[in-house]
């Protein structure tokens, strides 16, 4: 089993699960309290399955540091309001349903959950999509916000194209599907596609190397501290 992959992945999803779990009790309206927490619990689900791959599933979200994660800088990026979640999101699910495609229609190790997780993520990406067009095609205020979020968020998008250990993908033609997609959703919406660069010098796969933002730190304070200050309990 690849582990260096697997980590990834389950960063990947524990730590978006996490930021996107923080909505409870604040969406704008009922029914997204309901698809936010579905959304993070099907992305707490898949991170189970692949730390589980690498180790014990707790010790590996709750008691390594900092530097240890190795998930995207995208997924870790503040909420920020609806409109910066909901494009961080877009980015990722649209992506991730790539991903997940091209691995469930080989032979590989991840093939399994791939097969599964990729219903799931449709679901993401559709929920996504549904609120980049509304928001985007909507009043002035949420078209300005909207633009806002998706250009704010771009410069984090090229690392989810950078090589993983273990991750036997094209990443080139993932790209490419993902900018083709990305550009025909946005223009739906009546949004301008981000013209900055996709990575920078400093960031280019620095989430794969243990290299995270500044928010991240004070993230994984919050979701560690209970298991931290309890260790060896069971519940």
């Amino acid at each position: 089993m690849p582990e260096s992959a697997a980590l990834a992945l389950g960063d990947d999803a524990l730590v978006l699960s996490h930021r996107l779990g923080a909505w409870a009790g604040h969406a704008p309206v009922l029914e997204e309290e309901v698809a936010l927490a579905n959304i993070a619990l099907d992305l707490l689900g898949q991170a189970r399955v692949l730390l589980s791959l690498v180790g014990d599933e707790d010790e590996l979200a709750f008691l390594r540091e900092e530097r240890s994660f190795r998930n995207l800088q995208l997924v870790e990026q503040p909420n920020g309001d609806f409109a910066h979640t909901i494009a961080r999101q877009f980015y990722f699910s649209v992506h991730q349903h790539l991903l997940y495609g091209q691995l469930a229609a080989g032979d590989g190790p991840f093939a399994g959950l791939a097969a599964k997780a990729v219903k799931e993520v449709a679901y993401h990406q559709d929920h996504a999509e549904h609120w980049i067009a509304r928001l985007g095609d909507g009043t002035a205020e949420s078209h300005a916000r909207m633009q806002r979020a998706c250009d704010a968020l771009w410069r984090f998008t090229g690392e989810m194209f950078q090589p993983v250990d273990g991750l036997e993908v094209d990443l080139e033609a993932l790209e490419a599907l993902w900018l083709e997609r990305v550009t025909a959703v946005l223009e739906r919406a009546t949004l301008t596609v981000p013209s900055g660069a996709r990575t920078g010098a400093w960031s280019a796969g620095a989430g794969r190397q243990g290299l995270h933002t500044e928010s991240f730190g004070r993230m994984l304070a919050e979701m560690q501290h209970l298991h931290r200050s309890h260790p060896g309990a069971s519940w």
